[in-house]
C-alpha cells in the first residue's frame, strides 16, 4: 500500500468534510432543531450518497469515460437549487417561530433525516467535483483496483462519521431553545449563501 498517498487522501477527505458546506450546515441544523438521533440518521443519508458518488467515480475510471464539463456544471446547478430550497424552508421556519420563546419545544420531526441527508449529499457540488475530478487520483494506493476502492471507501466512511459525529456532539453540548434557534438561522443562511454562490459560479461556467 502507498502509505504517503493514503495519508494524503485521508487528510484531503478530513479537510473536505470538516470545512463548512451544505452537509455540515444540514447536520448542524438538524441537530439543533430535531436532536442528535435525527442528525445521526441524516449523517447516514449523506454517507450513503457519498458511496453512490464513489460508485460513479469507479465507473468513470473503469470505462475511461470522459466527463463533459457542461454536464458536471449542470449537475452542480441542480444541487445548488435543491440546497437553496432547503435553506429557504429552514429560514422561513425559524423566522415564523416566536423570537422570544423561552420554553422548550419538542423537536420538529420534519427536518433532516435519512432521505434529506441523501439528497443533500448526492447534490452537494463540493462532493460531486471531488469524486468525479479528484477521487481517481488516489486509486493507485494499492496494486489492485478493487482493494483500492474498498480502502478509499472505508476511509471516507470512517472520517465522515467521525467528523459529523463531533459536530452533532458539539451542538448537543450547547443545546437550548434560544441557542438552537440561532444555530438554525445561521445554518440556514450558510446553506443559502452556498446555494447562491454555487448558482452564480455554475451559470457562469455554463454560459462561458
Amino acid at each position: 500500500m502507498n502509505t504517503a498517498l493514503t495519508a494524503t487522501y485521508a487528510l484531503t477527505v478530513l479537510l473536505l468534510i470538516a470545512t463548512p458546506g451544505p452537509v455540515v450546515a444540514l447536520i448542524v441544523n438538524t441537530a439543533a432543531a430535531s436532536g442528535s438521533r435525527k442528525a445521526m440518521f441524516t449523517a447516514v443519508g449523506t454517507n450513503w450518497a457519498s458511496l453512490v458518488l464513489i460508485g460513479a467515480a469507479a465507473w468513470v475510471i473503469l470505462t475511461s469515460a470522459a466527463i463533459d464539463k457542461a454536464w458536471l456544471s449542470g449537475m452542480s446547478l441542480l444541487g445548488c437549487l435543491f440546497i437553496g430550497y432547503i435553506a429557504v424552508g429552514t429560514l422561513r421556519e425559524c423566522l415564523q417561530a416566536p423570537a422570544a420563546q423561552d420554553v422548550e419545544q419538542a423537536p420538529k420531526a420534519g427536518r433532516g433525516g435519512l432521505w434529506q441527508g441523501f439528497m443533500v449529499g448526492i447534490s452537494n457540488p463540493k462532493d460531486i467535483i471531488f469524486f468525479i475530478a479528484f477521487f481517481p487520483q488516489f486509486i493507485q494506493i494499492t496494486e489492485s483496483f478493487g482493494k483500492s476502492m474498498v480502502v478509499l471507501s472505508l476511509l471516507w466512511v470512517a472520517i465522515d462519521f467521525a467528523v459529523l459525529s463531533l459536530y452533532i456532539f458539539a451542538i448537543g453540548k450547547i443545546a437550548s431553545h434560544r441557542s438552537n434557534r440561532m444555530i438554525s438561522l445561521a445554518s440556514g443562511v450558510a446553506l443559502l449563501l452556498i446555494a447562491v454562490g454555487g448558482l452564480a459560479y455554475n451559470i457562469k461556467e455554463l454560459a462561458g
